[in-house]
């Protein structure tokens, strides 16, 4: 019981704040037309979710914590990465979404994949934080401690879907929409920029 409340607990303080791959959910579950249509973004999100908290609980973060060149090329990666992402959801205009056509689900998936797996703040979180928590347990106690935060990773991306659907009627004209990217593109910009201050 320890290990599953320590799981959940730990999962969903690290999956709460506001980042590129929780816009993107919340996003497309805006944009879409259905939340069928919007499921591919969330699936992905929640599959590469799992495969770096598995990977982390088994062994990936002591890896990564050993070899500083990997850890610093990761972060490079990341942090042009996220300024790229700024800078495309600050562009963007929610108000002629009607007028354009939503993300087809192979564009959603690849955007999905980049999103979860370029993000170093999300790895690093992953691998750092859980990877480390994990090292606590052993046997059965490590994997109900891994399901644990596998589940609240799931249970986060369809409720992001849900509610950026539930948005999308609130907000019919798109500015808040377009608000709310602004205000996303300012944080994207300002992890990268945290990033990077820890690399000089």
């Amino acid at each position: 019981m320890e290990a599953f409340l320590h799981g959940i607990i730990l999962a969903f303080g690290l999956i709460l704040p506001l980042g590129v791959q929780n816009v993107f959910v919340f996003s497309q579950g805006a944009t879409q037309p259905n939340l069928l249509r919007a499921l591919p973004a969330s699936v992905t999100a929640a599959l590469c979710d799992t495969m770096l908290i598995v990977l982390a609980v088994f062994g990936l973060s002591l890896i990564v914590l050993q070899f500083e060149w990997l850890r610093i090329a990761l972060m490079t990666v990341g942090i042009v990465f996220l300024l790229y992402m700024g800078y495309t959801i600050w562009r963007s205009n929610p108000s002629t979404t009607k007028k354009s056509e939503p993300l087809p689900i192979k564009k959603q998936i690849l955007f999905a994949l980049s999103v979860s797996l370029l993000n170093p703040h999300a790895i690093l979180d992953t691998i750092g934080v859980i990877g480390t928590s994990a090292l606590k347990y052993s046997g059965t106690e490590q994997m109900i401690f891994t399901v644990a935060c596998v589940l609240i990773s799931w249970l986060w991306f369809f409720g992001l879907t849900l509610t950026g659907a539930s948005f999308k009627k609130l907000d019919s004209s798109g500015k808040l929409m377009g608000i709310l990217n602004k205000c996303s593109a300012i944080f994207i910009w300002a992890t990268a920029c945290y990033l990077a201050s820890g690399l000089l």
